[in-house]
Protein backbone atom coordinates (compact mmCIF):
# COMPACT_ATOMS: atom_id res chain seq x y z
CA UNK A 1 0.00 0.00 0.00
CA UNK A 2 2.97 2.47 -0.64
CA UNK A 3 3.79 4.40 -3.34
CA UNK A 4 5.87 1.59 -4.94
CA UNK A 5 5.14 1.04 -8.84
CA UNK A 6 2.57 -1.31 -9.58
CA UNK A 7 3.04 -4.70 -11.25
CA UNK A 8 3.63 -4.14 -15.47
CA UNK A 9 3.01 -7.36 -17.36
CA UNK A 10 3.82 -5.15 -20.55
CA UNK A 11 7.06 -5.85 -22.58
CA UNK A 12 9.48 -3.05 -21.54
CA UNK A 13 9.43 -0.11 -24.12
CA UNK A 14 6.14 -1.16 -25.19
CA UNK A 15 4.53 2.54 -26.18
CA UNK A 16 1.29 2.78 -25.23
CA UNK A 17 -1.41 4.54 -26.94
CA UNK A 18 -3.85 7.06 -25.32
CA UNK A 19 -6.74 5.10 -25.65
CA UNK A 20 -4.68 2.17 -24.07
CA UNK A 21 -4.29 4.57 -21.17
CA UNK A 22 -7.48 4.73 -20.56
CA UNK A 23 -9.01 1.30 -20.70
CA UNK A 24 -5.85 0.61 -18.21
CA UNK A 25 -6.63 2.72 -15.56
CA UNK A 26 -10.53 2.33 -16.06
CA UNK A 27 -9.29 -1.27 -15.36
CA UNK A 28 -7.25 -1.39 -12.78
CA UNK A 29 -8.26 1.90 -10.16
CA UNK A 30 -11.60 0.85 -9.50
CA UNK A 31 -11.32 -3.01 -8.50
CA UNK A 32 -15.38 -3.49 -7.58
CA UNK A 33 -17.00 -6.26 -4.85
CA UNK A 34 -17.76 -6.38 -1.40
CA UNK A 35 -15.93 -4.40 0.89
CA UNK A 36 -13.73 -7.55 2.97
CA UNK A 37 -10.06 -6.16 4.09
CA UNK A 38 -8.96 -3.21 5.27
CA UNK A 39 -5.32 -1.06 5.06
CA UNK A 40 -3.48 1.41 6.97
CA UNK A 41 -0.48 3.41 6.25
CA UNK A 42 1.14 5.29 9.51
CA UNK A 43 3.77 7.25 9.26
CA UNK A 44 5.78 9.20 11.74
CA UNK A 45 8.28 12.17 12.01
CA UNK A 46 12.04 10.32 13.94
CA UNK A 47 13.36 12.47 16.86
CA UNK A 48 15.67 12.69 19.44
CA UNK A 49 14.44 10.62 22.39
CA UNK A 50 16.17 13.34 24.44
CA UNK A 51 14.74 16.67 23.05
CA UNK A 52 12.58 16.23 19.73
CA UNK A 53 13.92 19.62 19.03
CA UNK A 54 17.40 18.29 18.39
CA UNK A 55 18.69 17.32 14.59
CA UNK A 56 19.06 14.01 13.81
CA UNK A 57 21.94 13.03 11.87
CA UNK A 58 21.23 10.92 8.51
CA UNK A 59 24.55 8.99 9.71
CA UNK A 60 22.44 8.13 12.78
CA UNK A 61 19.14 7.50 10.60
CA UNK A 62 20.54 5.18 8.77
CA UNK A 63 22.25 3.27 11.23
CA UNK A 64 18.94 3.13 12.61
CA UNK A 65 16.84 1.97 9.52
CA UNK A 66 19.46 -0.58 8.74
CA UNK A 67 18.75 -2.13 11.89
CA UNK A 68 15.39 -2.59 11.68
CA UNK A 69 15.14 -3.72 8.11
CA UNK A 70 16.88 -6.59 10.18
CA UNK A 71 13.73 -7.65 12.36
CA UNK A 72 10.48 -9.41 11.23
CA UNK A 73 7.55 -7.18 10.54
CA UNK A 74 4.59 -7.94 8.60
CA UNK A 75 4.08 -4.35 7.39
CA UNK A 76 5.83 -2.95 4.55
CA UNK A 77 9.18 -0.72 5.63
CA UNK A 78 9.33 2.40 3.78
CA UNK A 79 11.28 5.69 4.59
CA UNK A 80 10.28 8.90 3.28
CA UNK A 81 12.09 11.29 1.58
CA UNK A 82 12.79 13.07 4.88
CA UNK A 83 13.72 10.09 6.64
CA UNK A 84 10.11 9.83 8.12
CA UNK A 85 9.06 6.23 8.44
CA UNK A 86 6.33 4.17 7.26
CA UNK A 87 4.67 1.10 7.84
CA UNK A 88 1.92 -0.14 5.18
CA UNK A 89 -0.03 -2.93 7.04
CA UNK A 90 -1.01 -5.67 4.94
CA UNK A 91 -4.91 -6.31 3.89
CA UNK A 92 -6.62 -7.48 6.86
CA UNK A 93 -9.55 -9.59 6.52
CA UNK A 94 -11.05 -7.26 9.84
CA UNK A 95 -10.47 -3.83 11.86
CA UNK A 96 -9.16 -5.96 14.69
CA UNK A 97 -6.56 -7.98 12.32
CA UNK A 98 -5.48 -4.79 10.86
CA UNK A 99 -5.05 -3.18 14.19
CA UNK A 100 -3.22 -5.83 15.97
CA UNK A 101 -0.42 -6.49 12.63
CA UNK A 102 0.21 -2.69 12.90
CA UNK A 103 0.54 -2.04 16.91
CA UNK A 104 2.92 -5.18 16.83
CA UNK A 105 5.02 -3.70 14.02
CA UNK A 106 5.16 -0.38 15.73
CA UNK A 107 6.33 -2.08 19.02
CA UNK A 108 9.23 -3.52 17.69
CA UNK A 109 10.11 -0.70 15.80
CA UNK A 110 10.17 1.56 18.72
CA UNK A 111 12.23 -1.08 20.42
CA UNK A 112 14.80 -0.91 17.73
CA UNK A 113 14.53 3.54 17.00
CA UNK A 114 15.32 3.54 20.93
CA UNK A 115 18.58 1.51 21.01
CA UNK A 116 19.38 4.15 18.71
CA UNK A 117 18.12 6.92 20.67
CA UNK A 118 15.16 7.39 18.84
CA UNK A 119 11.68 7.99 18.59
CA UNK A 120 8.57 8.04 16.89
CA UNK A 121 6.27 11.30 17.20
CA UNK A 122 2.50 11.38 15.63
CA UNK A 123 2.33 14.99 13.98
CA UNK A 124 1.49 16.04 10.59
CA UNK A 125 4.00 18.28 10.19
CA UNK A 126 7.20 19.00 11.69
CA UNK A 127 7.05 21.95 14.10
CA UNK A 128 10.29 22.47 14.94
CA UNK A 129 12.77 21.78 11.87
CA UNK A 130 13.09 22.95 8.37
CA UNK A 131 12.84 20.36 5.46
CA UNK A 132 16.23 18.31 5.45
CA UNK A 133 15.94 15.69 2.34
CA UNK A 134 17.46 12.11 3.30
CA UNK A 135 17.23 10.04 0.69
CA UNK A 136 19.21 10.64 -2.10
CA UNK A 137 17.85 8.65 -5.13
CA UNK A 138 17.03 9.47 -8.55
CA UNK A 139 13.21 9.60 -8.27
CA UNK A 140 13.18 11.56 -4.94
CA UNK A 141 15.80 14.13 -7.10
CA UNK A 142 13.27 15.23 -9.86
CA UNK A 143 9.75 14.96 -7.27
CA UNK A 144 12.18 18.03 -5.54
CA UNK A 145 12.79 19.68 -9.44
CA UNK A 146 9.48 19.08 -10.22
CA UNK A 147 7.46 20.81 -7.04
CA UNK A 148 9.90 23.52 -6.20
CA UNK A 149 8.18 25.20 -9.32
CA UNK A 150 5.22 25.55 -7.74
CA UNK A 151 7.17 27.48 -4.18
CA UNK A 152 8.23 25.75 -0.93
CA UNK A 153 5.21 23.56 0.08
CA UNK A 154 6.89 20.55 -2.09
CA UNK A 155 9.88 20.33 0.09
CA UNK A 156 8.14 20.45 3.10
CA UNK A 157 5.38 17.62 2.37
CA UNK A 158 8.66 15.65 1.09
CA UNK A 159 10.29 16.14 4.28
CA UNK A 160 8.24 17.43 7.15
CA UNK A 161 4.46 15.89 6.74
CA UNK A 162 3.20 12.72 8.17
CA UNK A 163 -0.36 11.41 7.63
CA UNK A 164 -2.50 8.49 9.00
CA UNK A 165 -3.50 6.82 5.34
CA UNK A 166 -6.28 4.64 5.59
CA UNK A 167 -7.01 2.37 2.52
CA UNK A 168 -10.30 0.96 1.77
CA UNK A 169 -11.95 -1.82 -1.10
CA UNK A 170 -13.15 0.15 -3.37
CA UNK A 171 -16.87 -0.73 -2.79
CA UNK A 172 -19.53 -2.83 -5.17
CA UNK A 173 -20.06 -2.28 -8.50
CA UNK A 174 -23.59 -1.52 -8.09
CA UNK A 175 -25.12 1.21 -6.36
CA UNK A 176 -25.93 1.36 -2.67
CA UNK A 177 -24.38 2.59 0.71
CA UNK A 178 -21.45 0.42 -0.14
CA UNK A 179 -21.68 0.82 -4.17
CA UNK A 180 -18.04 1.94 -5.46
CA UNK A 181 -19.60 5.50 -7.08
CA UNK A 182 -20.94 6.12 -3.13
CA UNK A 183 -17.74 5.45 -1.44
CA UNK A 184 -16.04 7.51 -4.14
CA UNK A 185 -18.29 10.36 -3.45
CA UNK A 186 -18.54 9.62 -0.05
CA UNK A 187 -15.19 9.85 0.63
CA UNK A 188 -14.66 13.53 -0.84
CA UNK A 189 -17.42 15.13 1.33
CA UNK A 190 -16.57 13.07 4.20
CA UNK A 191 -12.43 13.34 3.74
CA UNK A 192 -12.97 17.67 4.64
CA UNK A 193 -14.73 16.44 8.03
CA UNK A 194 -11.70 13.71 8.79
CA UNK A 195 -9.25 16.77 8.01
CA UNK A 196 -11.27 18.99 10.67
CA UNK A 197 -11.75 16.25 13.76
CA UNK A 198 -7.82 14.97 13.06
CA UNK A 199 -5.69 18.34 12.32
CA UNK A 200 -2.32 18.07 14.05
CA UNK A 201 -0.15 19.77 12.64
CA UNK A 202 -1.00 23.75 13.93
CA UNK A 203 3.21 24.92 13.55
CA UNK A 204 5.75 25.31 11.46
CA UNK A 205 9.35 27.09 12.15
CA UNK A 206 7.97 26.57 16.07
CA UNK A 207 5.42 29.30 14.99
CA UNK A 208 1.74 28.90 14.16
CA UNK A 209 0.93 29.10 10.56
CA UNK A 210 -2.88 30.05 10.90
CA UNK A 211 -3.82 26.61 9.55
CA UNK A 212 -5.06 23.75 12.06
CA UNK A 213 -3.78 21.66 9.25
CA UNK A 214 -0.63 23.07 7.81
CA UNK A 215 0.44 19.53 6.00
CA UNK A 216 -3.39 19.84 4.65
CA UNK A 217 -2.25 23.50 3.70
CA UNK A 218 0.65 22.37 1.95
CA UNK A 219 -1.05 19.86 -0.50
CA UNK A 220 -3.35 22.33 -1.64
CA UNK A 221 0.16 24.48 -2.27
CA UNK A 222 1.11 21.82 -4.19
CA UNK A 223 -1.05 22.58 -7.29
CA UNK A 224 -4.49 21.05 -8.27
CA UNK A 225 -2.76 18.81 -10.96
CA UNK A 226 -0.78 16.95 -9.17
CA UNK A 227 -2.76 16.94 -5.68
CA UNK A 228 -6.10 17.67 -6.86
CA UNK A 229 -9.18 15.57 -6.86
CA UNK A 230 -11.20 15.50 -10.22
CA UNK A 231 -14.61 16.46 -10.37
CA UNK A 232 -17.47 14.70 -9.07
CA UNK A 233 -19.28 14.42 -11.93
CA UNK A 234 -20.23 11.45 -13.70
CA UNK A 235 -18.54 7.74 -13.23
CA UNK A 236 -15.87 7.54 -11.14
CA UNK A 237 -13.97 6.05 -13.61
CA UNK A 238 -14.51 7.79 -16.75
CA UNK A 239 -13.33 11.03 -14.19
CA UNK A 240 -10.11 9.59 -12.97
CA UNK A 241 -8.83 8.49 -16.21
CA UNK A 242 -9.20 11.99 -17.45
CA UNK A 243 -7.68 13.35 -14.47
CA UNK A 244 -4.65 10.70 -15.40
CA UNK A 245 -4.33 11.78 -18.65
CA UNK A 246 -4.32 15.42 -18.07
CA UNK A 247 -2.01 15.46 -15.15
CA UNK A 248 1.37 16.85 -15.62
CA UNK A 249 4.46 14.15 -15.72
CA UNK A 250 6.45 14.57 -12.69
CA UNK A 251 9.78 13.20 -14.44
CA UNK A 252 10.70 10.81 -17.56
CA UNK A 253 12.81 8.46 -15.75
CA UNK A 254 16.26 7.31 -17.41
CA UNK A 255 18.26 4.00 -16.91
CA UNK A 256 21.38 5.94 -15.99
CA UNK A 257 21.76 9.51 -15.31
CA UNK A 258 19.72 12.35 -13.98
CA UNK A 259 15.59 12.01 -14.79
CA UNK A 260 14.11 14.70 -17.37
CA UNK A 261 11.78 16.61 -15.27
CA UNK A 262 9.44 18.06 -18.28
CA UNK A 263 7.49 21.33 -17.84
CA UNK A 264 3.69 21.69 -18.73
CA UNK A 265 3.95 18.07 -20.05
CA UNK A 266 0.07 15.98 -19.49
CA UNK A 267 0.50 12.38 -19.82
CA UNK A 268 -2.08 12.46 -22.73
CA UNK A 269 -0.16 14.78 -24.60
CA UNK A 270 2.78 12.69 -24.03
CA UNK A 271 1.23 9.69 -25.82
CA UNK A 272 0.42 12.24 -28.66
CA UNK A 273 3.76 13.42 -29.15
CA UNK A 274 5.80 10.40 -28.08
CA UNK A 275 8.41 12.67 -26.80
CA UNK A 276 11.41 12.71 -25.54
CA UNK A 277 10.54 9.10 -25.26
CA UNK A 278 7.58 6.96 -26.12
CA UNK A 279 5.55 6.42 -22.79
CA UNK A 280 5.02 3.11 -21.68
CA UNK A 281 2.78 0.89 -19.65
CA UNK A 282 6.01 0.98 -16.60
CA UNK A 283 5.61 4.67 -17.20
CA UNK A 284 1.75 5.07 -16.89
CA UNK A 285 2.22 2.80 -13.48
CA UNK A 286 5.05 5.61 -12.32
CA UNK A 287 3.26 8.38 -13.31
CA UNK A 288 -0.27 6.41 -11.15
CA UNK A 289 2.08 7.30 -7.82
CA UNK A 290 3.28 10.80 -8.94
CA UNK A 291 -0.28 11.92 -7.85
CA UNK A 292 -1.62 13.15 -4.66
CA UNK A 293 -5.17 13.54 -4.40
CA UNK A 294 -6.87 13.50 -1.06
CA UNK A 295 -8.39 9.97 -2.29
CA UNK A 296 -6.24 7.73 -4.44
CA UNK A 297 -8.07 5.21 -6.09
CA UNK A 298 -5.14 2.41 -6.57
CA UNK A 299 -7.54 -0.42 -7.12
CA UNK A 300 -8.88 0.12 -3.40
CA UNK A 301 -9.17 3.69 -2.03
CA UNK A 302 -6.41 5.48 -0.52
CA UNK A 303 -7.78 8.42 2.03
CA UNK A 304 -4.88 10.42 2.14
CA UNK A 305 -6.20 13.31 3.95
CA UNK A 306 -5.48 12.84 8.05
CA UNK A 307 -2.88 14.20 9.70
CA UNK A 308 -0.76 12.32 11.70
CA UNK A 309 -1.72 11.51 15.57
CA UNK A 310 -0.23 11.82 18.35
CA UNK A 311 0.37 8.97 20.93
CA UNK A 312 1.43 5.38 20.08
CA UNK A 313 -2.12 4.21 19.70
CA UNK A 314 -3.61 7.78 17.74
CA UNK A 315 -3.87 6.64 14.55
CA UNK A 316 -6.24 3.48 16.07
CA UNK A 317 -9.03 6.16 16.15
CA UNK A 318 -9.33 7.85 12.66
CA UNK A 319 -8.56 4.07 11.40
CA UNK A 320 -11.82 2.56 12.95
CA UNK A 321 -13.89 5.89 12.35
CA UNK A 322 -13.27 5.87 8.63
CA UNK A 323 -13.73 1.88 8.47
CA UNK A 324 -17.02 2.03 10.20
CA UNK A 325 -18.10 5.24 8.02
CA UNK A 326 -17.15 2.85 4.78
CA UNK A 327 -18.11 -0.72 5.73
CA UNK A 328 -20.84 -0.88 7.68
CA UNK A 329 -23.74 -0.44 5.55
CA UNK A 330 -25.79 1.34 8.48
CA UNK A 331 -23.63 3.67 9.52
CA UNK A 332 -22.40 4.34 5.68
CA UNK A 333 -26.00 5.73 5.29
CA UNK A 334 -26.35 8.13 8.11
CA UNK A 335 -22.38 9.22 7.30
CA UNK A 336 -23.74 9.93 3.82
CA UNK A 337 -26.68 11.94 4.91
CA UNK A 338 -25.10 13.78 7.32
CA UNK A 339 -22.36 15.21 4.88
CA UNK A 340 -24.91 15.59 1.90
CA UNK A 341 -25.12 19.56 3.18
CA UNK A 342 -21.47 19.87 3.21
CA UNK A 343 -21.51 19.04 -0.95
CA UNK A 344 -23.01 22.77 -1.47
CA UNK A 345 -19.49 23.82 0.16
CA UNK A 346 -17.77 22.21 -1.91
CA UNK A 347 -19.06 23.03 -5.51
CA UNK A 348 -16.58 25.96 -6.32
CA UNK A 349 -13.90 23.02 -7.17
CA UNK A 350 -12.90 19.52 -6.84
CA UNK A 351 -11.20 18.73 -3.35
CA UNK A 352 -8.69 19.76 -1.52
CA UNK A 353 -9.19 23.59 -3.62
CA UNK A 354 -12.53 24.38 -2.48
CA UNK A 355 -13.94 26.12 0.37
CA UNK A 356 -15.03 23.26 2.19
CA UNK A 357 -12.03 21.50 2.60
CA UNK A 358 -10.03 25.33 2.95
CA UNK A 359 -12.62 26.00 6.46
CA UNK A 360 -11.05 22.36 7.34
CA UNK A 361 -7.49 22.53 7.00
CA UNK A 362 -7.48 26.28 8.53
CA UNK A 363 -10.34 26.36 11.47
CA UNK A 364 -10.97 22.45 12.32
CA UNK A 365 -14.30 21.64 14.22
CA UNK A 366 -14.70 25.37 14.80
CA UNK A 367 -16.22 25.49 12.06
CA UNK A 368 -20.40 24.46 13.15
CA UNK A 369 -21.30 22.35 10.37
CA UNK A 370 -18.15 20.85 10.14
CA UNK A 371 -18.75 19.89 13.89
CA UNK A 372 -22.23 19.12 13.37
CA UNK A 373 -21.21 16.47 11.07
CA UNK A 374 -18.09 14.81 12.97
CA UNK A 375 -20.94 14.36 15.90
CA UNK A 376 -22.76 12.91 14.00
CA UNK A 377 -20.65 10.38 11.96
CA UNK A 378 -18.91 9.86 15.91
CA UNK A 379 -21.99 8.36 17.09
CA UNK A 380 -22.79 6.16 14.50
CA UNK A 381 -19.12 4.81 14.50
CA UNK A 382 -19.47 4.39 18.16
CA UNK A 383 -22.76 2.58 17.09
CA UNK A 384 -20.79 0.32 13.83
CA UNK A 385 -17.72 -0.73 15.87
CA UNK A 386 -19.62 -3.50 18.28
CA UNK A 387 -21.07 -5.02 14.92
CA UNK A 388 -17.69 -4.89 13.33
CA UNK A 389 -16.36 -6.40 15.84
CA UNK A 390 -13.90 -3.66 17.61
CA UNK A 391 -12.92 -5.18 20.90
CA UNK A 392 -13.20 -2.41 24.12
CA UNK A 393 -9.81 -1.03 23.26
CA UNK A 394 -10.94 0.31 20.08
CA UNK A 395 -14.09 1.48 21.24
CA UNK A 396 -12.93 3.32 24.26
CA UNK A 397 -10.30 5.04 22.36
CA UNK A 398 -13.16 6.29 20.03
CA UNK A 399 -15.25 7.43 22.83
CA UNK A 400 -12.72 9.11 24.54
CA UNK A 401 -11.40 11.29 21.17
CA UNK A 402 -15.29 12.18 20.71
CA UNK A 403 -15.95 13.75 24.34
CA UNK A 404 -12.48 15.42 24.50
CA UNK A 405 -12.06 16.53 21.09
CA UNK A 406 -15.30 16.33 18.80
CA UNK A 407 -17.70 17.27 21.62
CA UNK A 408 -15.78 20.04 22.33
CA UNK A 409 -15.27 21.64 18.76
CA UNK A 410 -11.63 20.29 18.78
CA UNK A 411 -8.72 18.78 17.46
CA UNK A 412 -5.51 17.87 18.49
CA UNK A 413 -4.19 20.85 16.81
CA UNK A 414 -5.76 22.96 19.22
CA UNK A 415 -3.98 21.01 21.92
CA UNK A 416 -0.90 22.30 20.94
CA UNK A 417 -1.81 25.37 20.43
CA UNK A 418 -3.00 25.61 23.78
CA UNK A 419 0.28 24.33 24.65
CA UNK A 420 2.32 27.17 23.64
CA UNK A 421 0.11 29.46 24.10
CA UNK A 422 -0.70 28.35 27.57
CA UNK A 423 2.65 27.90 29.44
CA UNK A 424 6.78 29.33 29.14
CA UNK A 425 7.40 26.12 28.19
CA UNK A 426 8.20 25.04 24.13
CA UNK A 427 6.05 21.95 22.54
CA UNK A 428 7.62 18.62 23.80
CA UNK A 429 10.44 18.29 25.41
CA UNK A 430 13.14 20.04 27.71
CA UNK A 431 13.15 23.94 27.79
CA UNK A 432 16.70 24.68 26.58
CA UNK A 433 16.80 27.91 26.98
CA UNK A 434 18.78 27.94 30.79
Amino acid sequence: MSDSVSDCTEPPRTAVTEAEVEALVRGICFKTGPPRTLGVEVEWLVHELRDPRLPVTPERLEAAYAALRTVPLRSALTIEPGGQLELSSPPAASLMDCVGTVSADLDTARTVLRDHGLGLVGLGNDPWHTPRRFLREPRYDAMETCLDRAGPAGRAMMCTSASVQVCLDAGYEEPGPLGHGRRWWLAHQLGAVLVAAFANSPLAGREPTGWLSTRQLLWMEIGAGRAGAPRLNGDPRAAWARHVLDAPVMCVRRDSGPWDVPEGLSFREWTRSGGPRPPTRQDLDYHLTTLFPPVRPRGHLELRMIDAQPGEDGWIVPLAVTSALFDDPEAAETAYRAVKPLAERGIAGPAPHNPLWLDAARSGLADPELREVAAACFAAALEALPRMGADTRVVDAVAAYRDRHVARGRCPADDLLDELYGTDRPLHGKDDRT
